[in-house]
């Protein structure tokens, strides 16, 4: 599960920094730069709906801070 969710986020970041590479290289002339963060919305929401879907189905457990009880 850590190995699949490291891979999701590296390939955000990788389709982040490609969009910053097309603004520099092209300066408006081309769509790449929209396509790589087009790419990087849809793997965001994607990585966030399979965090959803693994959680729901027990795969992962939330272990956040625990809430005391007055």
């Amino acid at each position: 599960m850590r190995i699949l969710v490291l891979l999701a986020f590296l390939g955000i970041v990788a389709s982040l920094v490609s969009a910053g590479v097309y603004l520099m290289q092209d300066r408006g002339r081309t769509n790449r730069m929209v396509y790589a963060l087009t790419i990087r919305i849809g793997l965001s929401i994607l990585l966030f709906l399979f965090m959803l879907l693994a959680w729901r189905l027990g795969w992962i457990n939330a272990t956040g801070i625990p809430v005391p009880v007055h």
